[in-house]
């Protein structure tokens, strides 16, 4: 198949979809939110014709030796989403990491002097982790501002258990999507290394992790499986609140028991995380 242009490829296509996907549910407000996709073999050699002269290199300010020689496709930092389906090659690029996974620099895309988002050592260290954690598997990061898991975040205790419990309780397929629970992340001045190293600190563990009072961050192999986490998480956050609402704050009438959530993790074959079953 002849291809003119680097964003008639798929894996470039379906990244820019997720963007204007995200960009439609109401979570990337201004710039709001990133994205991150660890290319394979063969879209790294359906891209390369396309590369341009690799800018110079810039020092990620975390390290991961395991993604050392990996190429990612990333939003720009100060980006809009709703702008890459416009104007992909000025909102997103590819970058190379270098030799010690310490480095990236601009192979193709961020045009006029744009950088990759300002999460990135976030979402570097994150793939790091999950790489190990999913043998492989794990490809994708994507971090949105979900507004009614943000809200959550006001009302419940942060912790895993607290949120974990209210999320499978509020919607049946939750405890399916993610029976390990979520992660929490308390809040932290975003885009530097502290809240990097926070966030990879439990996300071998959780394959998404909320950040207080600012959104979450969901991993997976491929996009629709990590868009559907992130919507999965939201769309039960978003019934919690309104179940809370109606109820005029509590208590609920009825909800799913830890022994149901019990039975539903056994015939659909799930493991789930029963520290935070009472």
């Amino acid at each position: 198949m002849n291809v003119e242009k680097i964003t008639d490829l798929k894996v470039v296509q379906d990244y820019i979809r997720m963007c204007n996907d995200g960009w439609e549910q109401g979570w990337h407000e201004r710039n709001g939110g990133n994205l991150t996709y660890r290319l394979t073999a063969d879209e790294l050699e359906a891209c390369r014709p396309f590369f341009t002269a690799p800018g110079p290199w810039n020092a990620i300010g975390v390290q991961g030796e395991n993604l050392a020689g990996e190429y990612f496709l990333t939003t720009g930092s100060g980006k809009y989403f709703r702008n890459v389906i416009l104007d992909p090659a000025h909102s997103i690029g590819i970058v190379e990491i270098n030799d010690k996974g310490d480095s990236w620099r601009i192979v193709w895309g961020l045009e006029g002097g744009a950088r990759p988002t300002s999460e990135f050592p976030t979402h570097f260290m994150n793939h790091s982790v999950r790489l190990e954690a999913t043998g492989g598997r794990c490809r994708v990061i994507y971090h949105a501002h979900t507004p009614h898991l943000i809200a959550l975040t006001y009302v419940l205790p942060l912790t895993a258990k607290a949120f974990s419990r209210a999320l499978w309780q509020s919607a049946t397929e939750c405890a399916v999507v993610f029976p390990e629970g979520v992660g929490i992340v308390p809040w932290l001045v975003p885009g530097g290394a502290d809240i990097a190293r926070a966030t990879a600190g439990i996300m071998d563990q959780f394959s998404a992790v909320v950040w207080s009072h600012h959104g979450l961050f969901a991993s997976g192999a491929d996009f629709d499986e990590t868009f559907g986490l992130m919507h999965t998480v939201e769309k039960a956050a978003q019934i919690y609140i309104l179940a809370m609402s109606a109820a005029g704050g509590g208590p609920l009438r009825q909800t799913i028991s830890d022994d149901e959530l019990r039975h539903l993790a056994q015939d659909f074959k799930v493991t789930l995380n029963e520290e935070f079953l009472d």
